[in-house]
C-alpha cells in the first residue's frame, strides 16, 4: 500500500503533514474521556473492549462502573463470570463481558495478574484480536503501532487514498503515517476526528484538518463517497437479540424458572422460541440451567 511520501526536496513530506495535522488539531479538540485519562493496562484493556460496537458516551458510566467493581484483572477473575455479567448490566453484546472475564482469569493465572504488552502475548488472551492488542500497546505502554478501527478506515479512505480500503490496506497506510514518538497522541486523535468530523453521515468537511491534503476533498467530494459501505442492520425490535438481551436482564436479578422463560423474553406466547434463545444463551456460556431454572454462569 502506497503511503504519502515526499513531495518535492526541501518540502515537508506528505506523511509528515498529515501527522501535523493531526497533531495540531488533537491539541484543542481531543475528546475529555476517562480511559484517556489514565496508563493503566486493565482499565485500556476493559474500555477497548466496552467501545466494541458502542459509542463512547455510552461507555463512560459503564467504564466508570466496571473498573471500579473490578480495579485489576484478580478482583475480576475472583469475582466470577456471573457478576461481570451483572456490572455490564445496560451496555449490551453481553458476550463482551464473559470474553473480558476469560481475560482476566488468562492474565491472573499466566501473567501474574500484570496485562502483557507484547502482541503475541495479548492475541493469546482469550477474545483479544489484533486491533485490542495494538490498542493497548499504543494507549497503556506506548508502543509505537498504529491503531485503526472503523473511523480511521473511512478517513483514510477519504484523505489519504481517496478509495475505498480494506482493513488490511488501511492497516498499512496507517502503519506509515505514524509519527515517531506519538502513538498515543496520534491514534486518539485520528479516532475523534473520524467520529466527530469525518463521520460515515454528514462529514463535516468546512472545519475538518485535514482539508487541506484531503484527496476526496481535492476531488471534489465526487460520488461515490470512497468510504461507502453498505449497511444492512438487521431489525432489532421482535428479534432473537432483544430476547436474549431481555433474558441476560431478568437473570441479572435472580435463577429464571424454565416455565416462565417465555415471559422473561417477551414472548409470552411462543414458549418455543424463548427455549431456543434460552438454549443459545447455555451454548454461549452466558447462563447455564440449574434445578429446572436458567441461571447466570
Amino acid at each position: 500500500m502506497a503511503v504519502p511520501t515526499a513531495t518535492t526536496s526541501g518540502t515537508e513530506s506528505r506523511g509528515a503533514q498529515f501527522a501535523r495535522l493531526v497533531l495540531d488539531w488533537g491539541t484543542g479538540h481531543r475528546r475529555d474521556l476517562p480511559w484517556r485519562a489514565t496508563r493503566d493496562p486493565w482499565r485500556i484493556l476493559s474500555s477497548e473492549v466496552m467501545l466494541q460496537q458502542t459509542q463512547a458516551s455510552r461507555v463512560v458510566a459503564h467504564y466508570e462502573r466496571w473498573v471500579a467493581a473490578f480495579p485489576d484483572p484478580p478482583a475480576c477473575a475472583l469475582a466470577g463470570p456471573a457478576a461481570a455479567l451483572r456490572a455490564w448490566a445496560g451496555l449490551g453484546y453481553n458476550g463482551r463481558a464473559l470474553r473480558l472475564h476469560a481475560a482476566a482469569v488468562a492474565i491472573t493465572e499466566r501473567h501474574g495478574g500484570r496485562v502483557p504488552q507484547s502482541a503475541e502475548e495479548l492475541e493469546a488472551l482469550p477474545g483479544i484480536g489484533p486491533y485490542t492488542a495494538r490498542a493497548v500497546m499504543a494507549f497503556a505502554f506506548g508502543t509505537q503501532v498504529a491503531v485503526v478501527e472503523t473511523n480511521v478506515v473511512r478517513l483514510l479512505s477519504r484523505a489519504v487514498v481517496g478509495r475505498r480500503l480494506t482493513a488490511s490496506e488501511a492497516q498499512a497506510t496507517a502503519d506509515g503515517l505514524l509519527p515517531e514518538g506519538a502513538a498515543w497522541e496520534y491514534n486518539q486523535t485520528l479516532f475523534d476526528i473520524g467520529a466527530t468530523v469525518c463521520r460515515r453521515r454528514s462529514p463535516e468537511c468546512g472545519v475538518c484538518p485535514l482539508r487541506p491534503m484531503c484527496a476526496w476533498a481535492a476531488a471534489g467530494r465526487v460520488e461515490p463517497d470512497p468510504a461507502a459501505t453498505v449497511h444492512r442492520q438487521a431489525r432489532f425490535v421482535g428479534s432473537d437479540r432483544q430476547g436474549r438481551g431481555r433474558l441476560v436482564d431478568a437473570l441479572r436479578s435472580g435463577p429464571v424458572p424454565r416455565p416462565e422463560v417465555a415471559s422473561a423474553a417477551g414472548w409470552p406466547g411462543d414458549f418455543e422460541r424463548a427455549l431456543r434463545v434460552a438454549e443459545g444463551l447455555v451454548h454461549d456460556g452466558l447462563a447455564r440451567w440449574h434445578r429446572g431454572a436458567l441461571t447466570l454462569p
